[in-house]
């Protein structure tokens, strides 16, 4: 069965979240994950938005960013039952070449430290370690 890779629709808003969900992936969607942003962002950015399809279903999603200097790679998650296959891979693959396109030369992945299987991941797409301690600071932490 052949995998379509396409920008999802805002009507699949519910399944984006299914899958975060089933790949313990952190989102907000009383925040910046509310339906009205990613609605936003599918219509101002939408090449940084990758669906992977298998008969029209959802079955994959990925999504970029970038800060002016580097792209970023965030939330990649696939249906546990098409695990193995080769789909994020093949997701990643397509977020750095729209990366390339934008002329973006480094590409990063932030993980949190209780995801092994990701980190393991990533290092088999051949990210490195940098060993970098990541901080911040939310307006939503402020007393």
């Amino acid at each position: 069965m052949m995998i379509e890779f396409k920008t999802p629709s805002i009507e699949e808003y519910e399944r984006i979240l299914e899958l975060w969900d089933e790949s313990d992936l952190p989102y907000k969607p009383e925040g910046r994950d509310r339906k009205e942003n990613i609605r936003r962002e599918l219509k101002e950015q939408p090449e940084y938005w990758i669906g992977a399809y298998k008969e029209e279903e959802l079955v994959g999603i990925i999504f970029g960013t970038d800060d002016g200097r580097k792209g970023w790679l965030n939330r990649l998650a696939v249906d546990e039952k098409y695990r193995g296959e080769g789909i994020g891979k093949e997701l990643v693959k397509k977020l750095e070449s729209v990366f390339e396109d934008k002329g973006f030369k480094i590409w990063a992945v932030l993980i949190e430290p209780d995801n092994p299987e990701a980190m393991d991941f990533f290092e088999y797409l051949d990210f490195e370690d940098d060993g970098i301690k990541y901080y911040s600071k939310r307006e939503s932490d402020k007393v």
